[in-house]
């Protein structure tokens, strides 16, 4: 049964029994304390704990997850993977364990012709709670399991939440018995590798508070209803359904394994090494395709560098693999869209945006490798340098950390080396640098974005602030909620910075590229509150954040909204300007420019969008030129609600990453740009008045970003550009239409005459090679040179004249040894004849040496190297150094 059927299987189980279908939510998660969805119940948070109303209150899904804690454990075993699905059904306050315990054993039990998994009764084996009786007996009495095929266990096993404050309960286990070959007898209890874990029904019942472990919580109290949160394993179901061993060996994975095998010559099976690095790229593969596919980037900070290390280790464990080509990224994450596009539609439509993103990424890492190659030579002719034979732990976490340099490369080429690396010193920085990620994410949580006070203003607000400000600029509302240093207050005197939340506001929260509104919430005592930012930490809750300008608010006011309206509008041409460069460009460069963030401010804007390399100058202007006659064309701008379906019917752009709701916001501009947007425009194209784009540039892999002015901003940038170019234009003594050529002329002969200045320099510095040959000194059987030239003398000339000199004395024992100071930094060339390096005079070593003297550092070959540093007043020290060291050879 491939893992699509297990899936459609599942939901249309609980869908015949009353159950809403709930489509997959985004891996990026909306709770604040979390990166990504980690947990298929974690959509589903708000309905158990009472701060949304569910759109049933029997539920089901198949939830897509990631988590990494134990990623350097993956491949190492066939249990752990980054990627995961979540099989579960979801009652709030319907039924409890009645239900959800006779649900679970019909579906497991019922034979795969009637729709089921057709799991033999006497293999399933069940856990519960040690206290939990009415569980026990429920699975005894009422589906009929014998009491010695159910076993009770503790907090550690049987007790779920999430990690952090929020719902949990006790729960029961369902696993199944593989048989004898695969361990002992004795239940779940006694081994869980013969008895596997299928299915967990948690029992949801409690709201936990300050967990500080898996067993050791507070209990606050009880839910507002009893709910039911089941979650299956949908890789385990399949391993069992299949036939296999393990989850790498079911159909969607085992489909990117065996292409990794095929593209790198390995075998599966034949090399337990491989075969780590084979489970490695199968599982990180797929997890980095699912979470470009929600619109993660990658990047150094978040769930972008959870994305970033997923995907660089695939490309790392491909080159150990023997994959030394660029685009095998490619052709795997083509693999990955096949597998998983059954159950992800979204996979096949937004495949090209996908492989931008990845493709950018692997070219982007293997120059890191390329660089990182370079450092670590570096590292080594320094410590070959001083003596030693162990490459320093700060080397290798620098070459982790600054350069993306994996520690296992780092080990295997400091071997080819001979050398050794300390991984001790490597390790304790390691875990210093987790242990202030950790500190970071608990003062995250603890932090202004505490997520029960967030909770308890959503409440106060009735569940959902309602967002007025599509019709209104101003409007009157009720203060029913302050924050004062992330705590709530019952009221705030004048100075005091809060945080207001109203029951109605015309403030846009800042979202979707939008910059917030900013006004003033006037008060009916008299007080008022500036407003200076306005936030979304939670769906439905509107934060607005400033100060108590003057009086002293007080919860329960009532109060009258007003926003700037100038800024507001100002803000709206450049968000309807960003859907209109969209449009242009998607018309230019195709679908792959798919739109990968913005920033809509007063009178300006940026736009990120995918590509794989620079747009021309061509491009940006004729995109430019067509936005600009949409305005002069002044159509009218719609926004109206519909189906995500009719939508898309009518081809309304959804942004790649996002999700969105079975009901969405189409704004459109005539029949020029159509797009799902949540934010404020204006009325009529012609309102923008004009559009600049002034470049575009990198800001990373495989994304671009165009910068623009809208509006009266545009219109002084051109005054401003047209009085410059009259001032060139008197300068150069030409007409305007001339200057490009006049320039380039100005710029063409600037560049000869430099070249010709290098050269006669260049020149000027070899001519002393003759006299610096023969005036070697003898150093125990080694001619010795060692030569300061002039300052300012560039570093390609000090090294052509180490080369020069050493040619002359090729037939000795020589090393020469030039220095300079280029730009108020010293460099230091070597250069060793064969008959020296005979000797065991190393280019490398000795750069150490004059390295270490000039407070620098630097490598090479054993013939040549180079290195310099910051001690321009230490060039003399170096060269005696150097000499020192020549004698002692």
């Amino acid at each position: 049964m491939e893992s699509a059927e297990v899936a459609r299987r599942f939901l249309s189980f609980f869908e015949r029994r009353g159950h809403t279908v709930v489509p997959s939510a985004s891996l990026v998660a909306e709770d604040p304390t979390l990166l990504l969805v980690n947990a298929g119940m974690v959509p589903f948070k708000p309905y158990f704990l009472g701060q949304r109303t569910p759109p049933s209150q029997r539920m089901t899904s198949a939830q897509k997850c990631v988590r990494t804690p134990d990623i350097d454990e993956v491949g190492k075993t066939t249990r752990h993977a980054t990627f995961f699905q979540m099989l579960g059904n979801f009652s709030i306050g319907d039924y409890f364990k009645e239900g959800a315990i006779p649900f679970a054993w019909e579906l497991l039990t019922t034979p795969q012709s009637d729709g089921g998994f057709g799991f033999p009764e006497d293999r399933l084996w069940v856990t519960v709670f040690q206290d939990d009786d009415e569980a026990a007996d429920i699975w005894h009495t009422k589906v009929g399991v014998p009491l010695e095929r159910i076993q009770r266990r503790g907090l550690a096993d049987n007790y779920w939440h999430m990690g952090v404050p929020g719902p949990g309960g006790p729960c029961s286990e369902i696993y199944y018995d593989r048989g004898p070959e695969y361990g002992r007898e004795g239940g779940p209890v006694a081994d869980e590798d013969r008895y596997l874990e299928v299915w967990n029904l948690v029992f949801m019942q409690s709201q936990l508070a300050a967990v500080r472990s898996k067993v050791d919580f507070d209990v606050e109290g009880d839910l507002p209803a009893k709910n039911i949160d089941t979650g299956m394993g949908l890789e385990r179901m399949a391993a069992i359904l299949q036939g296999v061993d393990n989850i790498y060996e079911t159909d969607t994975l085992r489909k990117i394994l065996d292409r990794a095998a095929g593209l790198t010559g390995a075998k599966y099976g034949r090399d337990a090494r491989a075969d780590v690095s084979l489970r490695v790229v199968a599982d990180h593969v797929r997890s980095g395709t699912m979470m470009v596919a929600d619109g993660i980037r990658p990047g150094n900070e978040g769930r972008g560098y959870v994305l970033r290390r997923i995907l660089r280790r695939s490309i790392r464990n491909l080159r150990l693999l023997g994959g030394q080509d660029a685009g095998l990224m490619h052709e795997l994450t083509a693999v990955a869209i096949s597998a998983m596009g059954e159950q992800y539609p979204e996979l096949v439509r937004t495949a090209a945006n996908i492989h931008t993103v990845i493709d950018a990424e692997e070219e982007s890492f293997l120059a890191t490798l390329r660089t990182g190659t370079a450092i670590f030579d570096t590292a080594v002719a320094e410590t070959r340098g001083a003596g030693g034979t162990t490459l320093p732990g700060e080397q290798a976490f620098k070459l982790h950390d600054t350069y993306g340099f994996p520690i296992d490369l780092t080990l295997e080429m400091a071997a080819e080396q001979g050398l050794s690396v300390d991984e001790a010193g490597f390790r304790r920085l390691m875990a210093e640098q987790r242990e202030r990620a950790k500190r970071d994410a608990a003062e995250k949580k603890t932090g202004n974005l505490d997520v029960s006070v967030l909770d308890e203003l959503l409440t106060s607000a009735g569940g959902r602030v309602d967002f007025v400000g599509y019709e209104n600029v101003t409007g009157e509302a009720r203060l029913v909620g302050l924050l004062v240093g992330g705590a709530g207050v019952p009221a705030a005197g004048e100075g005091t910075e809060v945080e207001a939340v109203l029951d109605r506001t015309p403030f846009y929260a800042e979202g979707g590229g939008q910059l917030a509104d900013q006004g003033a919430i006037r008060l009916g005592n008299g007080a008022v509150i500036e407003v200076r930012d306005v936030q979304s930490p939670l769906a439905g809750l509107i934060v607005h954040r400033g100060v108590v300008a003057s009086g002293e608010a007080q919860v329960g006011d009532a109060a009258y909204a007003e926003i700037d309206v100038d800024r507001r509008r100002a803000i709206s041409r450049s968000h309807s300007a960003t859907h209109m460069v969209h449009a242009g460009f998607r018309r230019a460069l195709g679908e792959s420019a798919a739109q990968a963030g913005s920033e809509n401010s007063p009178g300006r804007f940026r736009f990120d969008f995918t590509a794989a390399g620079a747009v021309p100058h061509s491009v940006l202007r004729d995109v430019e030129d067509e936005v600009n006659a949409v305005l002069v064309d002044d159509l009218d701008v719609r926004a109206f609600h519909t189906s995500i379906d009719q939508a898309r019917a009518m081809g309304a752009l959804a942004l790649f990453g996002e999700k969105y709701g079975d009901e969405v916001r189409v704004v459109e501009i005539g029949d020029y740009s159509r797009e799902l947007c949540g934010g404020t425009h204006v009325h009529r194209s012609g309102q923008l008045g004009l559009v600049k784009i002034l470049g575009e540039s990198s800001i990373g892999a495989g994304v671009r970003r165009v910068e623009a002015l809208v509006g009266i901003d545009a219109f002084r940038f051109l005054a401003r550009e047209s009085v410059l170019v009259a001032q060139l234009a008197e300068q150069m003594k030409a007409r305007k239409e001339e200057l490009p050529e006049r320039i380039s002329g100005v710029v063409t002969r600037l560049r000869e005459a430099e070249k010709e200045l290098e050269r006669l320099r260049s020149a000027q510095v070899l001519a002393v090679a003759g006299s610096l040959a023969d005036g070697a000194r003898d150093i125990g059987g080694v001619a010795f040179v060692g030569h300061r030239a002039p300052d300012g003398t560039g570093a390609d000339d000090l090294r052509k004249l180490a080369v020069d000199v050493r040619g002359r004395l090729a037939a000795r024992p020589a090393v020469v040894m030039v220095t300079g100071v280029p730009k108020d930094r010293p460099v230091v060339v070597v250069a060793v004849t064969e008959g020296a390096r005979e000797r065991g005079l190393k280019a490398g070593a000795l750069v150490g040496v004059a390295a270490k003297a000039l407070g620098g550092g630097g490598g090479g070959k054993d013939d040549l190297a180079q290195g310099g540093g910051s001690n321009a007043g230490a060039v003399g020290e170096a060269l005696a150094a150097v000499e020192r060291a020549v004698g002692a050879a």
